[in-house]
């Protein structure tokens, strides 16, 4: 299993296993309905009980990226953004591990510089806002590179790939080396899971997950019941648990260091039970 640690405002955060980051969408348009919720008192449950299932990070949206998404303005996306990060923070103290969902520079700026925030994960890989990267390397927060090309409204018309393996982790070494030139250290590599992506592309991915390692950082795969799932099998995002799991049991075994996930409880199964199978050795 794969091991890793971050720097969490000055303090070294050790995972001995991979970790479960549970999604808090602060937004009323998430593609998956039950992960939406409304007001600080419904994040702060929502919240409180995925660290009971044992989430050792959260994430928290305030900007639904699904393909169709209606545009939030950056007073609103901050708004909910300062809401919800406040909330959390009241609800399981300055323990768990905090990422903010973004890709404005500002919301990331105000998220872990006042709000009490520790992650960046920035959808667009820094292409969307080009402060992003020196606003976090002055913050010296760890920060989550995703691979997307265009917008959530443009992406899934830029899915031409000569080998989609190749073609992402190579445009991600380009972005982490740029990333590395403004100081920032700790970054976390995430394929990029529905975004710029066929459903045949994302299973190739998956397949040869293993091959992000190649970038010498934690990976990690963000697949909770997406398209790839519910278009392909022909079954709704409330029905797509079961796929998901076997998904994530597939990342884990390809070296996946952290889930992204909506169902905390089913993921920290998942990485139980793949822990207990590398085990060695065998009784």
């Amino acid at each position: 299993m794969k091991t890793f640690s971050l720097n969490i405002r000055g303090r070294l955060v050790e995972f001995d296993r991979p970790a479960v980051m549970g999604i808090v969408n602060a937004t009323p348009d998430s593609f998956y309905g039950a992960s939406r919720v409304a007001g600080a008192e419904e994040v702060a449950r929502r919240a409180s009980a995925m660290v009971g299932a044992g989430a050792a990070m959260l994430d928290m949206g305030a900007y639904s990226s699904r393909p169709g998404a209606a545009e939030v303005s950056e007073t609103e996306e901050m708004a909910r953004m300062e809401c919800a990060v406040k909330a959390v923070r009241d609800a399981v103290g300055g323990d768990i591990v905090l990422s903010v969902d973004t890709f404005r520079a500002s919301v990331a700026e105000k998220a872990v510089g006042e709000w009490g925030a520790d992650i960046v994960n920035d959808i667009s890989g820094g292409l969307l806002d080009e402060a992003m990267f020196s606003t976090v390397a002055a913050l010296a927060c760890p920060y989550i590179l995703m691979h997307m090309r265009g917008t959530p409204a443009t992406m899934q018309t830029m899915t031409e790939y000569s080998d989609v393996l190749a073609d992402v982790i190579g445009e991600l070494s380009r972005r982490k080396a740029q990333l590395e030139e403004f100081g920032v250290a700790d970054i976390i590599i995430d394929p990029g899971f529905g975004f710029a992506k066929t459903a045949a592309q994302n299973y190739r991915m998956l397949a040869g997950l293993d091959a992000f390692g190649l970038l010498g950082r934690p990976v990690l795969a963000g697949v909770s019941r997406k398209s790839m799932f519910t278009r392909e099998l022909g079954i709704t995002a409330e029905e797509a648990l079961p796929a998901t799991t076997a998904a994530n049991a597939i990342a884990l075994e390809r070296g996946a260091a952290i889930l992204r996930v909506h169902d905390v409880e089913a993921a920290v199964q998942a990485v139980e039970v793949v822990s207990r199978i590398n085990q060695q050795p065998y009784v």
